[in-house]
């Protein structure tokens, strides 16, 4: 089982004794996930190694249908006798497949666990650029004054993945892509963006200024949404030829959508009017996840329309950077505005640093107690509630998501329902990323 994830690890040759140190404390007891014996079997062995008084993290990373047998089994038969502080449990999306599920898993754990013991994972929330949002909002006084309706004309999210379901397209179809990225990854996202400044940085008083926003936000509608499919590209090479249906895991007339875009709105003085565009897909034209603020037109332009839009952009993934697009004077003697940016880009100004993966950093939290970066019940409640009215209307009426072609950015419906919501995309600007030749 080690030598199999050997190839998985990201393991310097000086790193190679502590891997070997690291192993010898690796210990396998099997069983079933509905035996109960089998997990007793498993209590005595834990006891046997570490003590009766050990911190018991157990990570749940199993099809979601067995959550219930194995967490009664936990509870009854291997949890231990040292106190509920010492008692973890990690459990991975999906969290239900709409609200009713939902709160039925959330139900089923707290008659289990107390709150603080389940830490519900979502590995957004452990990347350094999210992370970030916090204190680039709340320890930055020239955001202050212009983080509202009065100034940002629409809020864009962006999850896009250059590759298809490359023959993993069961899993995928039975949750589509508002269920795998949108209502979960993406509303995280949207939530610290969103949400007023909490009372501290404690964990307690961040999740209940996410929940406060949530709480502000008005399930999604069908008019607001776009929903697509890829189709192979005739001029692609290998997978780029083939489409979402001509995957063979996939049914073939599945209506699965591929591509959302979703547009969300907060009720509350902060953001009225302001939408929250969610735009997230598969075989799309680039690798990229990002946050993107665009405030609106400079009142009483004297630039003839040259001046383009400001822009705050958060690069979540690749290249983690954040940089603010601002126009300043083209060189020589014309007055003709240019768009250019103030950029930080982690890779260039923190040469030095390891940025640790995002399951690393949630893991660590978990060893230290700390659940500021993961999910709540009332959090999660709030964003299925935002969704899942959409998701069976979707089902209920059969809706045939739009193809759009592998390698494109997706359909161009998406688009322009951006343009009707007051988003304006120009295309004259591209940023360069200053740790290599390439435009991003």
């Amino acid at each position: 089982m080690v030598s199999n994830s050997l190839a998985y690890m990201k393991v310097k040759d000086s790193e190679k004794p502590l891997l070997e140190e690291f192993k010898k404390s690796l210990h396998y007891v099997s069983g079933s996930y509905d035996a109960l014996d089998d997990f007793k079997q498993l209590d005595k062995e834990i006891t046997r190694l570490a003590g009766p008084c050990a911190v018991r993290i157990f990570y749940l990373a199993l099809p979601p249908t067995v959550y219930k047998s194995v967490t009664s089994n936990i509870r009854h038969g291997c949890a231990g006798s040292n106190g509920a502080n010492r008692l973890r449990v990690i459990v991975e999306k999906p969290f239900g497949h709409d609200l009713t599920s939902s709160n039925d898993l959330s139900t089923h754990l707290s008659s289990l666990f107390q709150e603080e013991q389940i830490y519900r994972i979502d590995h957004y929330l452990g990347k350094e650029m999210v992370q970030n949002l916090l204190v680039m909002r709340f320890g930055n006084r020239i955001f202050t004054p212009l983080w509202n309706r009065e100034n940002i004309q629409a809020v864009t999210i962006s999850f896009k993945e250059p590759f298809g379901t490359e023959g993993r397209g069961g899993y995928f179809d039975n949750y589509g892509i508002i269920r795998d990225v949108a209502q979960n990854h993406l509303m995280q996202v949207l939530s610290l963006v969103a949400m007023e400044k909490p009372a501290s940085s404690d964990a307690e008083d961040i999740r209940n200024e996410k929940v406060k926003v949530l709480k502000c936000i008005q399930p999604i509608t069908l008019d607001h949404a776009v929903l697509g499919q890829y189709v192979g590209n005739p001029q692609g090479e290998g997978e780029a030829k083939l489409g979402y249906l001509d995957d063979p895991t996939v049914p073939k007339n599945s209506l699965t959508p591929t591509f959302a875009l979703l547009a969300l709105f907060v009720k509350n003085e902060r953001w009225d009017g302001v939408p929250f565009i969610i735009r997230c897909g598969k075989a799309l034209n680039e690798r990229k996840a990002e946050i993107r603020l665009q405030f609106r037109d400079v009142p009483g332009d004297i630039f003839e329309g040259d001046a383009k839009r400001n822009e705050l952009v958060i690069r979540v993934q690749p290249n983690e950077a954040v940089y603010l697009k601002l126009n300043t004077k083209h060189p020589g003697q014309s007055f003709k505005p240019t768009e250019t940016e103030l950029d930080l880009t982690y890779g260039n100004r923190f040469k030095d640093v390891k940025l640790p993966d995002a399951y690393e950093r949630l893991l660590l939290d978990v060893f230290a107690g700390s659940q500021i970066h993961f999910v709540r019940s009332d959090e999660l409640r709030e964003a299925w509630r935002i969704f899942t009215p959409l998701l069976h209307e979707i089902e209920s009426k059969k809706v045939k998501p739009i193809p759009y072609v592998y390698g494109s950015r997706g359909p161009k419906e998406s688009d322009d329902m951006s343009v009707r919501l007051g988003y304006h995309y120009s295309g004259t600007y591209k940023w360069v990323d200053p740790n290599s030749s390439s435009r991003l």
